[in-house]
């Protein structure tokens, strides 16, 4: 099977290699551009680019530039990264079509941890029935969870919240964007259904509970806490 190909682009080639060596690892093909004009050459000759990751100052044609050139043909999902956290900077970056915004410096890990859940929503990486974190193995098609070998019980969005959490392991999750994930768009409770719901999950996973990490005013990441 091709391997999925990723577009990276930024004028500092230590930040290319440090992004290409991590996503090379997880399996992808990583191809480089330099500027934005390198990079609407990359994305026109190669048909089959399925994520870009995407720098806003360069040279030559900026990333802002690029992300419009490239939505007049595609919905590729696109990442961008940056130097400057102004929300204005964001807002504009969702305005045209950016899938994903993150501040620089980033930890490379979060970055393929992006790149992985942004992927699974486009359907482009596949979905496997067994997921294995740290002890945890979720079973989707049976609806089992299993914490080193034994099996635990959890209620259907116990289980679900779960799954969410893992499959979006080291990113920080807002209670709303949990909501809209698990619950769906049309549910209209409020956070503390969540924090209920995290509070029973922690308790059946015991000491694993801790993975789930708490992130005040804000809401929640799972962490595989390294021995």
């Amino acid at each position: 099977m091709d391997k999925i190909k990723i577009l990276v682009v930024d004028d500092e080639s230590r930040m290319r290699k440090l992004v290409k060596d991590f996503l090379e690892r997880e399996g992808y093909q990583v191809i480089e551009a330099g500027d934005g004009m390198e990079a609407m050459e990359q994305f026109y000759d190669e048909k089959d680019i399925a994520l870009i990751i995407l720098d806003v100052m360069m040279p030559r044609m900026d990333g802002w530039q690029v992300c419009r050139e490239v939505r007049q043909s595609s919905k590729v999902p696109i990442i961008m990264l940056t130097a400057r956290s102004e929300e204005r900077d964001e807002l504009q970056g969702f305005d045209l079509g950016v899938d994903e915004y993150i501040s620089k410096p980033f930890s490379p890990k979060i970055l393929v941890a992006r790149v992985n859940a942004i992927l699974r929503r486009a359907n482009v990486i596949g979905e496997s029935d067994e997921i294995n974190a740290g002890g945890i193995v979720i079973d989707k098609a049976a609806h089992q969870v299993k914490i080193d070998g034994k099996e635990i019980e959890l209620s259907f969005k116990e289980f679900e919240l779960l799954t969410y959490f893992v499959e979006n392991q080291g990113i920080a999750l807002s209670r709303e964007k949990i909501l809209n994930n698990v619950w769906d768009y049309d549910y209209f409770g409020d956070a503390r259904t969540i924090d209920t719901h995290v509070k029973k999950l922690r308790s059946k996973l015991g000491e694993k509970g801790n993975y789930i990490k708490t992130i005040w005013g804000m809401g929640y990441k799972f962490e595989v806490d390294e021995e």
